[in-house]
């Protein structure tokens, strides 16, 4: 098999390019390409780039004659042990039978130096091959977290193995909200790093109502006054949790400014560049930093890489000046000089204990480990369609390489799946890091807990928070708002000119309540808000009930009105024999007393909670008794007129308005009012109903009318017949008569009128159990009127006389002239008749008064 051999460039690792013969005319590069500085030529090479070296020396080139190459200084170990990382992979590949079989892999790796220019440099590097020039570019970063990158359009060939900061910085936001810290301070990089990942910060905390006090942005170019500047910012922030997503070079002056100023008590919330910074945590002037918390790659244990990464020796290639620096650094010595503080070579790497060969701490070096063996499996799949020439073709492979490693997907030997989406990001897995004290004086990081972004939503974030050591040692979870929760009862008003997360609390309004929420919600209609406003309860069921003052004062009223018309109907029974009982159809005078006992009866009809038929019987009763009364008047009244008529000479009228007659038209005058009732109640008759609309505190249990055609219809031929019996009994008033009853019928009839004509404004506009209570004191104040009019007289009389025996065989003789009873007692019916329209007034003004409290207290306007 022909030798190929294909560069591949890793940290920017391998792929991307064009295919073109050998002839065609191609960009060349000026000056000497860069020379890898580890190298292993195989079968197929891969390239990587990493920075051996923190800083290159800064010189001034007088561009006269061509630049002298860059010096590159400060070793770094944690690189080195990276590059160490890769070449242990690939010899794994090697030595895998299952993998690329036939084929190694190769390695070229070069130092960038931290150098932007030095890393464009290496990987201009081009090889030719037979008559094809084949050169790709396939880029996968172990280190590269920007979420810029995974913008496809502008970097259709980079892939990652590290989670896009994307991922990271949902996944502080997460963390922060677990934690219930609403109100933080932010200090970033100015640069990529920083401000992309504060950018996605920033939006999704927005989302969760996360806010930010401040946000100051440094490099570590910066002058001493502006770090000074970030740190009297954090002093006088309030905020007790900064977020440092900041890399980790730019946080070292940060920090060593805030030791000088002793700034403590504050709660670190670290990104992934610096969380788990072995030389932070191993100095003691930056103790303050304990309880930190962040989000570091994945954890991994790579088997075998600790015995490989010490087994490394300058003799494996004595002329490699990296090997030899790597020598020196690591054990600080120098082969310049041969007696004390010079290098031997016999120095034992697994007796050391540093940053090169711990690998307690494999998060980033896996990810260089996971890099290579996806080049491998990409390699490995397109190699096998090659032999195939069934999958791809060969002048057409740049096109395709893409494809297969977007494609690619495998297991490495930890038990992590690898895949890449579709912007070539891996599946987002962080470790949550805590860092704790040791005895020491130094911190140790933590585990207490993970972030996985292929699991489910709910499940994103698991956090082991009795494990968690928070800042000043403290066990106790720091608590940092710009404003204490509102307690129950309450909403939040945001503070103007502030962010939302700085708010008052004002207490809810009636009828809301509010229970951990930043609104108040208003309750359903049949509940009302408890005094805490944090619970909805059932509404006040108001009714005027039998177990109240009003409704006992009423209940004791009509017992009274019903004692003394029985009274009356007795002491009448007992002298129906009398001239004063058989005067005006004693018939009539015994059914008027009975309809006044249904009167007063049914007043009992409109207390106690309504039902179904307690509301059918209280209008039908009412309206049917009190029809029947006043039919009873009318036809005394119509009998008093009719005798009268019967006294003139040729007057036969009595014949036709006999007792007969009389009891016939109190019978029809009643059957109108009946057929109206059941008409009413079979159309649409009244209903108990929960009236929520006049007071929003209570509910108003009352008798829907139904029909209000019905109900005054009613009451309207109620009023009708007690007009015609007023006018009549008006007429009749002054008719010369021993037995005249027109003038009390006139009272009384008068005081009817004068009682329900206030009551109805009264009925109109008093609200609830006060309407009940209106037409009840309506019923008995007609009634106790018309049973003091009309028989009060008489029963003085029969009351007063000693013998009744006297009213049989004298007839009254003079004593009961209806001339001396009018003088006697007409006084007594106007004073009855001027006290139940005075009463009638007070009672509607008292309820008005009482109404219009309520409605000032309802209002908020009574304080």
């Amino acid at each position: 098999m022909a030798k190929r051999t294909v560069p591949l460039v890793l940290l920017f690792l391998v792929v991307y390019g064009v295919c073109v013969p050998a002839s065609a005319q191609v960009c060349s590069l000026l000056g000497q390409p860069a020379l890898p500085l580890l190298s292993a030529q195989k079968d197929i090479n891969i390239g990587a780039i990493f920075s051996f070296h923190r800083s290159a020396l800064l010189k001034m080139h007088p561009f006269t004659s061509e630049p002298e190459p860059t010096t590159c200084i400060s070793f770094n170990l944690r690189e080195f042990k990276f590059a160490q990382t890769l070449i242990f992979a690939i010899e794994e590949i090697n030595n895998n039978t299952q993998l690329l079989p036939g084929v190694s892999l190769g390695y070229k790796i070069y130092d960038s130096c931290s150098s932007i220019a030095l890393t464009i440099l290496s990987v201009k590097k081009k090889e030719n091959i037979f008559d094809i020039l084949c050169i790709f570019f396939l880029q996968i970063s172990h280190f590269a977290t920007c979420a810029c990158l995974s913008n496809r359009n502008i970097y259709p060939s980079f892939f990652r193995t590290i989670p896009s900061d994307y991922y990271q910085s949902r996944a502080l936001v997460q963390l922060v909200k677990h934690f219930g810290w609403t109100w933080v301070g932010m200090v970033r990089s100015r640069s990529d790093y920083g401000n992309n990942g504060i950018a996605a910060f920033e939006e999704a905390a927005k989302q969760e109502g996360i806010c930010i006090e401040y946000s100051e942005a440094i490099f570590k170019t910066d002058p001493q006054d502006q770090f000074l500047k970030t740190v009297e910012v954090i002093k006088k922030g309030t905020a007790r949790v900064v977020l440092a997503f900041i890399a980790l070079g730019d946080f070292v002056p940060l920090l060593k400014v805030i030791s000088q100023h002793n700034i403590t008590g504050i709660q670190w919330v670290g990104s992934e560049s610096w969380i788990t910074s072995r030389t932070l945590a191993e100095t003691k002037e930056y103790s303050f930093l304990s309880g930190a918390v962040g989000f570091a790659i994945a954890n991994a244990k790579l088997v075998g890489l600790r015995e490989f990464l010490v087994n490394v020796h300058r003799d494996q290639e004595p002329n490699n000046e990296l090997l030899k620096e790597f020598w020196e650094t690591a054990f600080h010595c120098s082969f310049r000089n041969s007696g004390s503080g010079g290098c031997t070579g016999s120095e034992r790497l697994a007796e050391l204990q540093n940053e090169y060969t711990d690998v307690s701490e494999l998060r980033i070096a896996n990810k260089v480990y996971t890099a290579v063996y996806a080049i491998a499996h990409t390699l490995h799949n397109i190699l096998k369609d090659i032999k195939s020439s069934t999958k791809i073709k060969i002048m057409d492979l740049s096109s395709q390489v893409l494809e297969y490693i977007g494609g690619v997907k495998f297991t490495i030997k930890t038990g992590e799946e690898i895949f890449f989406d579709a912007s070539g990001d891996p599946v987002a897995r962080y470790d949550l890091v805590n860092w704790q004290p040791v005895q020491d004086g130094s911190l140790q990081f933590k585990n207490v807990g993970f972030y996985d972004s292929s699991l489910p939503s709910e499940q994103h974030l698991q956090v082991n928070q009795e494990h968690v050591l928070w800042a000043g040692d403290s066990g106790q979870l720091p608590v940092s708002v710009c404003s204490e929760s509102c307690p129950p009862g309450t909403r939040k008003a945001v503070q103007k000119g502030r962010p939302v997360c700085c708010y008052d609390c004002i207490p809810c309004g009636e009828g809301e309540i509010s229970n951990d929420s930043s609104d108040c919600f208003p309750c359903d209609l049949e509940y009302w808000s408890n005094e805490s406003k944090d619970r909805c309860v059932l509404k006040v069921i108001e009714f005027l009930s039998y177990t109240e003052i009003m409704g006992m004062v009423l209940c004791i009223f009509s017992f009274i009105g019903l004692l003394l018309t029985i009274i009356v109907s007795l002491l009448f029974y007992l002298h129906k024999e009398t001239p004063i009982v058989r005067a005006n159809n004693s018939e009539l005078s015994f059914l008027l007393l009975f309809s006044l006992t249904l009167c007063f009866l049914c007043s009992l009809t409109f207390i106690g909670r309504p039902t179904e038929w307690s509301c059918m019987l209280r209008h039908t009763a009412f309206g049917i008794t009190f029809v029947l009364c006043i039919s009873c008047i009318l036809g005394k009244t119509i009998v008093v007129l009719m005798a009268f008529k019967a006294t003139l000479p040729g007057s036969n009228v009595m014949k036709w308005f006999g007792p007969l007659q009389q009891q016939l038209s109190v019978v029809f005058l009643t059957l109108i009012q009946m057929i109206i009732c059941v008409l009413w109640l079979t159309i649409s008759p009244p209903f108990p109903y929960m009236n929520l609309s006049y007071y929003r505190e209570r509910i108003i249990l009352e008798c829907n009318v139904g029909s209000a055609l019905g109900f005054w219809a009613v009451l309207g031929y109620t009023g009708l017949l007690s007009i015609l019996c007023f006018v009549l009994a008006f007429l009749a008033r002054k008719l010369p008569d021993n037995f005249n009853e027109a003038k009390f019928i006139t009272f009384s009839m008068l005081i009817f009128c004068a009682v329900w004509l206030t009551f109805i404004p009264a009925y109109v506009s008093s609200p609830g159990k006060f309407t009940v209570a209106v037409e009840i004191f309506a019923i008995l104040a007609s009634s106790f009127g018309l049973l003091f009019c009309i028989f009060s007289p008489k029963s003085a009389l029969l009351s007063l006389l000693s013998d009744p025996l006297v009213l049989l065989s004298t007839g009254c003789g003079g004593f009961c002239s209806v001339d001396r009873v009018s003088t006697r007692h007409s006084g007594l019916s106007v004073t009855i008749s001027i006290t139940a329209v005075l009463w009638t007034c007070i009672m509607y003004f008292l309820i008005k008064n009482d109404i219009d409290f309520l409605q000032l207290t309802k209002n908020g306007n009574l304080h």
